[in-house]
C-alpha cells in the first residue's frame, strides 16, 4: 500500500483518499470497527482464524447479535468497502481486536493476560507490514505491552518503530487505544464515547486519531502507549473494586439483619456518594480479567485490587452456599432448581465470564437438578455451554436441563432462583410460578426484585430471600417500597468493558 494516502508531518489524509484498513479479529470489538470503519469510507479487510465468521461477513450474515449495526454492515458489504479473509494481507493502517483472556500465574495468587492471540496477530501483520504503515492495538493489555511486546514482533519485519524526532523513512507508527464500549450498546458507544489513544510518537497518535475521527464523534485524547494502556485498565479496575464494596456491603447486611439495598438507596442520596449494586459476581470479558493486568506488574502494590477480585470471586460461591441452606433439610432430595438467567449482565446475549454459570455449575456440583433458563440463550446454545466445575468426580453431579420458558424451568422446582435482572422476567407472577413450583420458594440473587416486588411475592405466599438482605430483616419487614437506584453501568458487567 502507498504512503501517498498519508500526511506524514500531521497524519492527516490528503485529499479524498481514506487510508485502506486491516482489522485482525472480527469478534464483538473488531468487527463493529470494521463497520464503522468502511461507513467512514476505507476499504477494509476483516481477518479472522474462524472460517465460518469470514463466510458469514463475506455472504452478508452479520454473525454478531449488536443492535444498530444491520444496515450499516448489509452497505459495507454490498459496496465492496467490507470484504473477510482468514490471511492477513497489505494495508495502510492495521487495527489488532484480538481476545485476552486471563489464566492462572504462576508468580502469585491470582491470574495474569494470556497474551497468545495479540502475538499471533502481530506476527502476522509483521509479515504484511510495510513503511510507512499504521498499527493500532485495541486489545486490552498489561502496561508496557504495546511499547514492548507488540513492538518487538513488527520490528521483526525488519523496520522499526516511529519514534518522535526520527526520520520517517523505513518507519512504522504503533498506538494502542482501548475500547470502552458495553455490549448491547457497541454501536452508539463507539461513535459517541471519548477515545484515548497513546502512540509510540506524537505522530502515531495522530494518525491514529485521524482514522478515528471518520466515525468518532466524542473527544479524543493523546498521550504514550503505556498511559493509554493503563487507562483501560484502571477504568474497570475502579468498577471491579466499587462491586467489591457492594457485594461486602451486602455479606454485611445479611450478617446483620439489614436490607443492603435500602440501606445503598439511603446512603446514595449522599451527593458524594454512589454505590454500586451487588450481585453474583462479575461477568463480562473485562472487569473480571482486566485487574489481574495491573496486578501481575506489581503484585505487591496491588493489596487492594487483589482482595476486590477475591471478594468478587467468591461471590456465587455464596449464592451456591445459601441456595443450599434455603433448601434445607426439609427438601426431597435431589432438590431441583430454576435458575433464570445465563447472561453476565441484563438484556444481552453475552455469557462470557457469567457469574451466572459458575453459580449454576456450583449447584449442579452439590447435587442439585437444575433447570436454565435465559431469554437471549436458546436452549440449543444453553446445551452446548461448558459450566466450570461440572460434573463431579464422584458422580454425584445434579442433572442440567435447558428450557425454553421461566415456566417450564419452573415446573416441579424447588427453589426458584434469579441469577440475571433480565426485563422479561418481570412479566413472571407469582401466580404463574406457584402453578408450576414444587414449594413457594424464591431466591433474588441479582436484583431482578425490588422491595415491592418482592413483597407482592410474599402476599402470594412465597417465602423470599434475596440476596443483601439478612433473616431479621426479612421477620421484621424490612422491606421499602421504593426500589435501590441503578445507575447505568454500575453492575457487575464488561463495557469499559
Amino acid at each position: 500500500m502507498s504512503r501517498e494516502n498519508w500526511n506524514g508531518d500531521a497524519g492527516e489524509v490528503r485529499g479524498d483518499a481514506r487510508p485502506s484498513v486491516c482489522v485482525v479479529g472480527l469478534g464483538y470489538i473488531g468487527l463493529p470497527t470494521a463497520i464503522f470503519l468502511a461507513a467512514g469510507g476505507h476499504t477494509v479487510l476483516g481477518v479472522d482464524i474462524q472460517p465460518e465468521r469470514v463466510a458469514a461477513v463475506n455472504s452478508g450474515a452479520l454473525p454478531v447479535d449488536e443492535p444498530g449495526l444491520d444496515a450499516m454492515f448489509e452497505t459495507a458489504v454490498r459496496g465492496g468497502r467490507l470484504r473477510a479473509s482468514t490471511a492477513v494481507g497489505p494495508a495502510d493502517a492495521f487495527f489488532i481486536c484480538v481476545p485476552t483472556p486471563s489464566r492462572p500465574s504462576a508468580r502469585y495468587e491470582g491470574e495474569e493476560a494470556e497474551l497468545g492471540a495479540v502475538q499471533a496477530a502481530a506476527r502476522a501483520v509483521a509479515r504484511a507490514l510495510r513503511p510507512g504503515n499504521l498499527v493500532v492495538l485495541e486489545s486490552t493489555v498489561p502496561p508496557g505491552t504495546t511499547d514492548g511486546l507488540v513492538r518487538a514482533i513488527l520490528e521483526e519485519s525488519g523496520l522499526t518503530v516511529h519514534r518522535d524526532g526520527d526520520d520517517a523513512a523505513g518507519a512504522f507508527y504503533l498506538a494502542h487505544c482501548p475500547e470502552r464500549v458495553i455490549p448491547g450498546r457497541i454501536a452508539h458507544e463507539l461513535v459517541h464515547n471519548d477515545r484515548v489513544i497513546g502512540g509510540s510518537s506524537r505522530a502515531a497518535a495522530e494518525r491514529a486519531a485521524t482514522l478515528y475521527r471518520t466515525f468518532v464523534r466524542g473527544e479524543i485524547a493523546l498521550t504514550d502507549a503505556t498511559t493509554a494502556e493503563m487507562v483501560k485498565l484502571m477504568e474497570n479496575t475502579f468498577r471491579d473494586v466499587n462491586i467489591a464494596l457492594a457485594n461486602e456491603f451486602a455479606n454485611l447486611c445479611e450478617r446483620l439483619g439489614i436490607d443492603v439495598w435500602e440501606a445503598i438507596r439511603l446512603a446514595n442520596r449522599h451527593p458524594r456518594v454512589t454505590i454500586h449494586r451487588p450481585g453474583p459476581g462479575v461477568g463480562g470479558h473485562c472487569i473480571p480479567v482486566d485487574p489481574w493486568f495491573i496486578v501481575e506488574r506489581a503484585p505487591e502494590e496491588a493489596p487492594l485490587i487483589r482482595q476486590a477480585r477475591r471478594v468478587n470471586g467468591a461471590m456465587p460461591h455464596r449464592v451456591v452456599d445459601r441456595a443450599l441452606a434455603l433448601l434445607g433439610q426439609a427438601t426431597a432430595w435431589p432438590a431441583r432448581v430454576a435458575a433464570l438467567g445465563l447472561t453476565y449482565k441484563a438484556d444481552v446475549d453475552d455469557v462470557r465470564e457469567s457469574p451466572a454459570l459458575e453459580v449454576v455449575a456450583g449447584l449442579l456440583a452439590r447435587g442439585m437438578d437444575v433447570a436454565v433458563h435465559d431469554p437471549f440463550v436458546p436452549p440449543e446454545r444453553c446445551a452446548r455451554l461448558e459450566f466450570p466445575g461440572q460434573p463431579r468426580e464422584d458422580g454425584a453431579a445434579g442433572k442440567l436441563a435447558c428450557s425454553r420458558s421461566a415456566l417450564e424451568a419452573a415446573d416441579g422446582a424447588d427453589l426458584l432462583l434469579f441469577l440475571v435482572p433480565h426485563s422479561a422476567f418481570r412479566q413472571l407472577t407469582p401466580a404463574a410460578a406457584a402453578a408450576r413450583l414444587r414449594q413457594p420458594l424464591v431466591f433474588d440473587a441479582c436484583g431482578a426484585l425490588d422491595s415491592a416486588a418482592a413483597a407482592a411475592w410474599r402476599a402470594a405466599g412465597f417465602r423470599v430471600a434475596r440476596l443483601g438482605v439478612g433473616d431479621a430483616a426479612l421477620r421484621a419487614g424490612a422491606d421499602r417500597s421504593q426500589p435501590a437506584p441503578v445507575a447505568p453501568g454500575r453492575d457487575g458487567e464488561s463495557g469499559g468493558r
